[in-house]
């Protein structure tokens, strides 16, 4: 093979490995120092708490859905953007001609083109499926929710409070790490557009991808105000993303 279809192919598994390995390293350092998967994962079952200690749990199941409906979204955008791809892949000789007009274009193939909208293909199939899991798990979570025992009940069995708690939070934290995924997915889908440039380009959007996502989860200023704005955030602990 050519050295451009060995670049071609060094670029897809730089793709791959940084989001393999980001996922993998995300989900190790958020057991070890605190992270927005983490501090959050506190504040998930601090939240259940409170909900047990509600009569009325009304504005608990709205918040459920907001999240929900934010998950629909991106899901349904998923299946907009795949029917885009769709398209595109019918009319690959007319993508080629307008690819070959950009500056830093490098000399590529029909075939070449294809292979790269099925990659895209491939991630938004990915995404479609995470962002519904993840809304189903919201589903479950607000049956929960309406299924949680009354207050009175919880203050005579603590055993039951604290397996309630234990379960509504852990099934909204696996929810919220599926719609993790799918965002990730969707950060790296944007680095494949530079893949139709250059391949060179495509390895420097994927390395700004993971640059991005660690500031974002590790080093933000809506983690610091997270960590300050309770002691709920002064503990570490082994839930990861």
């Amino acid at each position: 093979m050519s050295s451009i279809e060995w670049l071609n192919i060094f670029a897809l598994c730089w793709m791959l490995f940084c989001w393999i390995g980001y996922s993998r390293f995300a989900r190790v350092m958020a057991k070890r120092s605190d992270s927005l998967s983490s501090v959050l994962h506190r504040y998930r079952f601090a939240w259940m708490k409170e909900m047990l200690d509600r009569e009325q749990r009304i504005s608990d199941a709205a918040l459920i859905s907001n999240i929900e409906r934010n998950v629909t979204f991106l899901a349904s955008t998923s299946i907009l953007v795949l029917a885009g791809l769709l398209t595109a892949f019918t009319a690959t000789d007319k993508l080629y001609n307008v690819l070959s007009a950009l500056p830093f274009y490098a000399p590529t193939t029909i075939t070449l083109i294809q292979s790269k909208l099925v990659v895209l293909i491939c991630i938004y199939v990915y995404t479609f499926f995470t962002f519904t899991w993840s809304m189903r798990q919201y589903g479950f979570a607000s049956v929960l929710i309406g299924a949680a025992p009354a207050p009175d009940v919880i203050k005579n069995d603590a055993a039951l409070a604290n397996e309630y708690i234990r379960s509504a939070g852990k099934v909204i934290d696996l929810a919220s790490h599926a719609y993790n995924y799918g965002l990730r997915a969707y950060y790296f889908s944007l680095s494949v557009i530079g893949w139709f440039i250059n391949p060179w380009v495509f390895i420097l959007f994927t390395t700004l991808v993971v640059a991005v996502l660690y500031f974002r989860e590790f080093r933000s200023r809506s983690l610091a105000v997270l960590l300050a704005s309770s002691n709920i955030g002064n503990t570490h602990n082994n839930s990861g993303p």
